[in-house]
């Protein structure tokens, strides 16, 4: 009998250390990590749980509420914003892991108070209904814009598949990026 107990002792042992080892993991992921975020231009210092989504810390802590929460899967789009001038769903990215500066809906209109050209377009061409979707589909749209990808009526509606509509604007969205897209690339 003594031979099996002492021949179980290191796995008990071990399994001691692993569990040890992952209770202090645990507790350190917890803990606040100091984070500097360039959002709309302005920088800004937070301490967040590691965990935090890039989304979460956007509207729960910077307050940029613009930024919708939709699916939380990344499968909706409502949570698009431009990260280093790209598209990036949100919810899906984590905080500390955003490299670049973000713009949110919020940052798009400039001191002089004028709408973005895509926000204009996405009003003249009634591109939105409810509006629960119009921060992220302008986002989006102005991505698909930057990235080369309005080419044609199929590339935008390929490249702008990844954010839903439940009212169904999806011609007007269409038309809007159409005419913003002159006005964005001569500025």
């Amino acid at each position: 009998m003594t031979t099996a107990s002492s021949a179980a002792a290191p796995l008990v042992a071990g399994t001691l250390i692993a569990e040890q080892a992952s209770a202090q993991i645990a507790t350190r992921t917890h803990q606040p990590v100091d984070l500097k975020l360039e959002v709309n231009g302005r920088r800004h210092r937070l301490a967040i749980d590691v965990r935090t989504s890039l989304l979460d810390a956007l509207r729960e802590h910077l307050a940029f509420t613009g930024t919708k929460k939709g699916c939380d899967l990344g499968q909706c789009g409502a949570c698009t914003v431009l990260v280093g001038g790209r598209r990036v769903l949100s919810c899906l990215t984590l905080a500390v892991a955003t490299r670049g500066p973000v713009t949110t809906i919020e940052g798009l209109t400039g001191s002089d108070d004028r709408l973005h050209p895509m926000q204009q377009a996405f009003i003249d061409h009634d591109a939105f209904q409810c509006g629960y979707c119009t921060p992220g589909q302008i986002m989006s749209a102005i991505g698909c814009v930057t990235e080369g990808h309005a080419e044609s009526d199929a590339d935008i509606r390929e490249y702008m598949s990844g954010n839903l509509c439940r009212c169904a604007a999806y011609p007007n969205i269409v038309d809007a990026i159409k005419q913003a897209k002159p006005q964005m690339q001569e500025g």
